[in-house]
């Protein structure tokens, strides 16, 4: 038999597609030839697959060689064909056998010697080998990463000699063995003295999946509280950490396979730029939105963002997706994150402080504030003021407030209510839902309009006003939404950054 086919996978954004490895060996002189739309590394692969077949013992034929990725019009990188590639010259040769392959899908990066590398992207490719009914074979540093796929078959190998032996029946892969899962031990809310109405807004956002502005002089805690976030909200089903799981794995910035569980938080500096935030590359990777896919993205210093790097996360806000495209080829990737931002309210930072330190005029504060877009504050659940707390209450004997644990276990319950009723947080609720779910009594709804007139609110506003009234209630273990939620609701938009709403 002069023909054999391996099973591969190959990585588009954070799907892992097919890829039929053939290679057929003909008459003519020794070549060896690579088609199907390779990039660099792929061609690449034909000089480590030569030298890793010899270190191994095996012989390489000396005949024309044609090793055909299919689809062909599907691009492909990196090494993670050097071991299907490998494995389909000696099939095709006679030297393993042939229907051994046809149960099983191999990736993995060849060193010279025949060792088997570390790739990225495994865990997508685990996944969707488990969905096709076939076995997985990966490189010894890949195991945890791929064992996270409980439903997938996944073996390890060290070397290709291993995986041959595997082939000829004389051997038997370890299965790959998931790493013991760590406790999260993340920062607590009780560190965290006084703002009591700032702790009752990230409860809010935590509950409802909000998305949450703070505005306050430096130093008055806003980030403390950001961090604070992650430990609040429910813990993340398998699905949603799988999925989270699989976005570190293609991001080729690592996935660390102790911590899967946890939700994300990232924290990017403000010189980041529009593509570090949505992802690109010439080959498309996720940016920072989708590595806190179901988790938490803390956005400081808003205002000293670019206007350009801020208007991306319009669409992602309201979708949970972001389509990356570039010339050659696009990517979808998710990002169903949760956006805590933070700004100080004047260019020197203390305006409206009872000290009476700033000196910025009303001109320079208008401009400041300028910078954020209405379309972009529209989309914001939660506007919050930070107060500079007063010394007395900084100090290390002051009354501790409540653990996370103590309010997470409110958030846990009031999530629990939004999942049964509609099957998501509040913050997702479409036109539908809000009608079903948000009705107000008549005199709660002239309240919610003449609140929407005075502050020239968009509808944008008012669906949001109506979601936060809605896990206000929940947090309340009430069945309808009271005065007292709408009023609160209402009370978290920020009159003066309304004005600019209306672009929206």
């Amino acid at each position: 038999m002069n023909l054999a086919l391996v099973h591969s996978r190959a990585r588009t954004g954070v799907r892992a597609p097919e890829v039929r490895v053939e290679v057929h060996l003909g008459g003519g002189l020794p070549a060896m030839s690579l088609v199907g739309l390779p990039e660099a590394a792929v061609r690449e692969a034909k000089d480590r697959v030569r030298a890793a077949i010899q270190c191994a013992q095996f012989e390489f034929p000396q005949r024309r060689i044609t090793v055909n990725l299919a689809p062909a019009d599907l691009p492909k990188d990196g090494g993670r064909f050097d071991l299907p590639i490998a494995l389909g010259i000696l099939a095709a040769s006679g030297q393993i056998p042939l229907d051994a392959l046809g149960g099983c899908e191999f990736i993995g990066e060849l060193g010279l010697t025949g060792e088997l590398r570390a790739i990225d992207g495994v865990l997508p490719a685990a996944l969707a080998a488990a969905d096709a009914g076939r076995r997985l074979v990966v490189p010894a540093g890949n195991g945890a990463e791929a064992a996270l796929a409980s439903r997938a078959e996944a073996s390890t190998a060290r070397t290709l000699l291993e995986v041959c032996a595997m082939l000829q029946g004389r051997k038997t892969l370890p299965a790959a063995v998931a790493l013991p899962v760590r406790t999260a031990t993340g920062p607590d809310l009780a560190e965290v003295r006084g703002q009591a109405q700032a702790r009752r807004a990230l409860e809010i956002a935590a509950a409802g999946a909000h998305h949450l502005l703070m505005v306050g002089p430096p130093g008055c805690g806003k980030t403390l509280l950001a961090s604070r976030l992650p430990g609040l909200l429910p813990a993340a089903s398998e699905e949603e950490a799988l999925e989270s799981a699989a976005i570190a794995s293609v991001s080729g910035r690592g996935l660390d396979p102790a911590r899967w569980r946890e939700r994300p938080y990232r924290a990017p500096h403000h010189t980041a730029s529009p593509v570090a935030l949505v992802g690109g590359g010439a080959q498309p990777r996720p940016g920072e939105i989708s590595l806190a896919h179901h988790g938490v993205l803390f956005l400081d210093e808003l205002p000293e963002w670019s206007r350009q790097a801020l208007e991306v996360l319009r669409e992602p806000l309201e979708s949970g997706t972001v389509t990356v495209s570039r010339a050659a080829r696009s990517a979808e990737f998710p990002a169903r994150f949760q956006l805590v931002a933070a700004m100080n309210p004047c260019p020197c930072g203390w305006a409206g402080d009872s000290s009476g330190r700033c000196r910025c005029s009303s001109d320079a504060i208008a401009r400041y504030r300028g910078r954020l877009s209405g379309p972009l504050l529209d989309r914001i659940d939660l506007h919050l003021d930070v107060p500079r707390l007063p010394s007395a209450q900084l100090r290390p004997d002051a009354p501790a407030g409540e653990s996370s644990s103590q309010v997470q276990a409110r958030v846990v319950a009031a999530r629990a209510r939004q999942i049964a009723r509609s099957g998501m947080p509040n913050a997702q609720l479409g036109p539908a839902a809000l009608a079903a779910h948000c009705r107000l009594a008549e005199a709660d709804q002239a309240l919610l309009e003449r609140a929407v007139d005075a502050l020239q609110l968009t509808a944008r506003s008012m669906h949001r006003i109506l979601r936060v009234a809605r896990t206000i209630a929940d947090l309340a273990g009430a069945e309808a939404i009271a005065s007292a939620h709408l009023a609160e609701a209402i009370g978290y938009r920020r009159v003066e950054f309304q004005g600019d709403s209306r672009a929206a």
